[in-house]
């Protein structure tokens, strides 16, 4: 198992840059694909980026593309979103998961453990 904790989330302006981090416990987290979703109010769960095990992989949503980067440290046990550029439309409570396995996975259902979520704001 692994147990995963979201930090960084704040209230920034649009066009500014924020910096998420996942901090994963438990055993082989180089084992895990790991992802990023977010949910806005009133909205469903909408993945943003996902990347493979050695970083390798990497996939984004379109409208995060070219303003988001997803990057992993495995002698940490982290995971990182690089957000710049951001807008109002942005904001979401974000949320970490990690997928077993050597892929990258779009879906939510292929992620087997899920972090609290870290909120995210960006004021116009």
């Amino acid at each position: 198992q692994v147990q995963l904790v979201e930090s960084g989330g704040r209230l920034v302006q649009a066009g500014g840059s924020l910096s998420l981090s996942c901090a994963a416990s438990g055993r082989a987290f180089s084992s895990y694909a790991m992802g990023w979703f977010r949910q806005a109010p009133e909205k469903e769960r909408e993945f943003v980026t996902t990347i493979s095990w050695n970083g390798g992989i990497t996939y984004y949503a379109d409208s995060v593309k070219g303003r988001f980067t997803i990057s992993r440290d495995n002698a940490k046990n982290t995971v990182y979103l690089q957000m710049n550029s951001l807008k109002p439309e942005d904001t979401a409570v974000y949320y970490c998961a990690a997928a077993l396995g050597g892929g990258t996975y779009y879906y939510s259902r292929d992620y087997g453990y899920w972090g609290q979520g870290t909120q995210v704001t960006v004021s116009s």
